[in-house]
């Protein structure tokens, strides 16, 4: 009988523990830094290198797909306005409830000043990189910043993550110029770029196929080198990431509890409890998969036979919501981005903290809705921030439990969403479908 094999993320939690062990033993035995560093860290290295190099096509290709996939201009500005906009409404409201919780908890300041100073030591060039940078915004106008989103060099813009809101200015006339080329030639481009955006999804897989390892040697090299051979800065780091991981599902629940609700009191006349059991079994099949876009199918069936959302509002508002709709992703981004930050020892300002919302938004429109993609378009938001994206070490471990449940919110706003637009169009919705 063939042995069954362990799921991802019960691989990835085992590289978490088996790294925070190898790591507390090698600072209780006195195993020389340098085995790890040498021959363990690389492989970290070679872990977050692999997101970021599919970070650019990865949201080129994904949100060319959605915005094209709208249909045409008249659909486009009727039902794709306003599902568009309550998306970026409730993507903004995520982002900002995350950025108001990390700054009220701050989960990153429980790290003492002695370890910050060895963390600002460890990304000095990094840190002098990024004053650098602020005082070259400081001497800019007040409009540089539009200015910067236009790409003079596309192809410049598409070598340096740190551009990446250029990239998404283009994805997006791109797409809607799809919108009005004539039929043949629309699905050749399109039907190109679904093939690379199913590339780079399978290319996704291959790297979180090495997440384990790369969790594994992310979090032994990063307790070794902080704590050294002193114990109780590595509880240290440990106390701070379980404080992080907190202060996400802190977010994440004001949005299921609150945010949703809300919306539903202000735009329809379903009972937040029959939405919440209606959509039940796409909510666990999330938490299982981690995948929105697994999920979808599910999530269609669910709004449409107990919720009795038409069948031509879930297909166009529930497939668009996979592609640009993450609220949960948006939330978390915003909370790893300061708590990064503050684990630094570095203070971001109101301009900074509002830079990390706009970003985040629009990156999560192009986050493909699998497993680990959120991760990659933290690396965005970090660079865009001006936070050294190596920081992204100290929050990948907890990633896959907190992606499970963010999948959760991410699904769970895009059925509100279509809840929403079933209702602004006229239909009765909340009620199960009765199937002739």
């Amino acid at each position: 009988m063939a042995q069954k094999r362990l799921p991802l993320h019960t691989k990835i939690l085992l590289g978490l523990v088996i790294g925070l062990v190898f790591g507390l033993v090698c600072i209780f035995t006195g195993i020389p830094n340098s085995l790890v560093i040498h021959y363990i860290k690389p492989f970290g290295t070679i872990f977050v290198n692999a997101l970021k190099m599919v970070a650019m096509p990865l949201i080129l290709a994904s949100l060319i797909v959605g915005v094209a996939n709208l249909g045409d201009i008249s659909k486009l500005s009727r039902m794709g306005g306003r599902t568009i906009g309550i998306y970026m409404a409730t993507t903004v409201i995520a982002t900002t409830i995350g950025l108001v919780i990390v700054n009220i908890i701050q989960p990153g300041k429980i790290i003492t000043e002695e370890t910050r100073t060895e963390l600002m030591g460890m990304f000095e060039k990094d840190v002098v990189l990024k004053a650098d940078e602020a005082k070259k915004f400081k001497e800019e106008g007040p409009l540089q910043p539009l200015v910067n989103i236009i790409p003079d060099n596309l192809f410049d813009s598409a070598s340096k993550n740190s551009n990446m809101l250029q990239i998404v200015f283009f994805a997006i006339i791109f797409g809607i110029a799809l919108l009005q080329i004539k039929t043949d030639k629309k699905h050749i481009v399109i039907g190109f770029f679904e093939g690379l955006n199913d590339v780079i999804i399978r290319i996704i897989h291959y790297i979180m196929m090495f997440a384990p390892y790369g969790v594994f040697a992310l979090i032994s090299t990063l307790i070794v080198e902080i704590a050294g051979n002193n114990p109780s800065k590595a509880v240290e780091i440990l106390s701070a990431l379980l404080l992080y991981s907190a202060t996400v599902l802190i977010g994440l629940l004001i949005m299921i509890l609150v945010v949703y609700p809300t919306i539903f009191k202000l735009f329809t006349k379903v009972k937040y409890r029959t939405f919440f059991k209606g959509i039940r079994d796409a909510q666990i099949l999330a938490f299982s998969t981690s995948s929105s876009s697994a999920t979808l199918p599910v999530t269609m069936e669910s709004v449409e036979n107990n919720l009795n959302v038409s069948e031509e509002v879930s297909s166009f508002v529930l497939p668009l919501g996979a592609t640009i709709n993450m609220d949960g992703t948006s939330l978390y981004q915003s909370v790893a981005a300061v708590f990064i930050a503050h684990a630094m020892g570095l203070e971001l300002s109101l301009t900074s903290q509002l830079a990390i919302v706009i970003t985040a938004v629009l990156a999560s429109i192009g986050s493909a809705g699998v497993p680990g993609a959120g991760m990659v378009m933290l690396v965005i938001v970090l660079e865009a921030a001006g936070i050294p994206a190596a920081g992204l070490a100290l929050i990948v471990a907890p990633d896959r439990p907190l992606d499970m449940c963010r999948t959760v919110v991410n699904i769970t706003g895009d059925a509100t969403v279509a809840m929403v637009i079933a209702s602004t169009e006229g239909e009765q919705v909340g009620q199960k479908r009765v199937i002739d």
